[in-house]
């Protein structure tokens, strides 16, 4: 599977323009959305790019985003991220660096982070305040050019996972996937079930005409990856939502399936960048940075 890009057009005033960059490695979107009328854009959960067998980083999809809002002569003005990504490097600090945007993710990352500090044994570990410049609340706005920006706290995959929300455009994250493969694992240290299910239902009480974009995508099938739905499609077509379905049951159907559910291969490599913003680890005396593993504890 290659990675590729699509565009979703504004459908008026109000609503922005949305590029979707897959990354195939990891199944990712990463997305660029643009104010129509100043060219104003933000870019939200960009990845960094590892190779786990060499433990190798580079920043070639990050690269690809900037190239894609210069040749649409966009300047992008915010670098966001819905959460501390599991599977993939963030880019977060990097494109700050190149662009001078200010970065941002949801305010409960420092309670992510204080999990985390426990798995590594890292006790004086990340310092999200420090580096991130904003640290977004459940109800707070902000400006992309013209349009208006939600933030909803949207927890369950993570404790800490939130949505952007833009016009009739709202980016989900790890909470529903395309409707053909249903919705996201909730079994990561602060996952649950009970709150997936309330933040699933709040993102489908939004206008039927919204365009939900998700944050991954394995190409079921072997069909081309997608990544966008509206409300209503997701309402009648979601494999997991669809119907009459309790939150009992659909609880269990997500406990049972994240069950058998392997860790991603980049997770432990990737939470101790990730709470950083996407730094990787100071260098040591050598001058080399080192990542720190647990062994046994997952």
């Amino acid at each position: 599977m290659k990675n590729c890009v699509r565009k979703s057009a504004s459908t008026g005033v109000g609503s922005p323009n949305v590029w979707g960059i897959y990354e195939a490695d990891t199944g990712s979107i990463q997305y660029l959305v643009a104010d129509p009328s100043s060219g104003e854009a933000a870019v939200i959960d960009a990845v960094q790019n590892f190779d786990p067998r060499a433990a190798r980083t580079d920043f070639k999809s990050a690269d690809q985003i900037l190239a894609l809002a210069k040749e649409h002569d966009l300047k992008i003005t915010w670098v966001l991220d819905t959460h501390p990504h599991a599977d993939h490097f963030m880019a977060s600090w990097y494109l700050k660096e190149q662009t001078n945007a200010p970065n941002a993710i949801g305010e409960k990352v420092t309670d992510i982070a204080e999990l985390w500090r426990d798995y590594y044994h890292l006790p004086e570990a990340f310092n999200p305040k420090a580096d991130f410049d904003y640290l977004f609340a459940e109800g707070d706005t902000f400006k992309l050019g013209e349009l208006d920006v939600s933030v909803w706290l949207s927890p369950g995959h993570t404790l800490g996972s939130i949505t952007y929300i833009v016009g009739d455009a709202a980016f989900v994250h790890d909470t529903l996937m395309y409707p053909d493969s249903g919705t996201s694992r909730a079994d990561f240290p602060g996952g649950s079930t009970q709150d997936l299910w309330q933040s699933l239902q709040r993102i489908l009480s939004l206008p039927d005409t919204t365009r939900l974009f998700v944050g991954h995508d394995y190409g079921k099938d072997g069909r081309e990856p997608q990544w966008e739905a509206t409300v209503a499609e997701h309402r009648q077509n979601n494999i997991h939502l669809a119907g009459d379905v309790s939150e009992a049951d659909y609880r269990q159907l997500r406990e049972e399936r994240d069950a058998t559910l392997a860790l991603p291969d980049r997770m432990l490599h990737a939470l101790q960048v990730n709470l950083r913003a996407g730094k990787l680890p100071e260098p040591e005396a050598d001058g080399h940075r080192y990542f720190k593993i647990p062994a046994n504890k997952f």
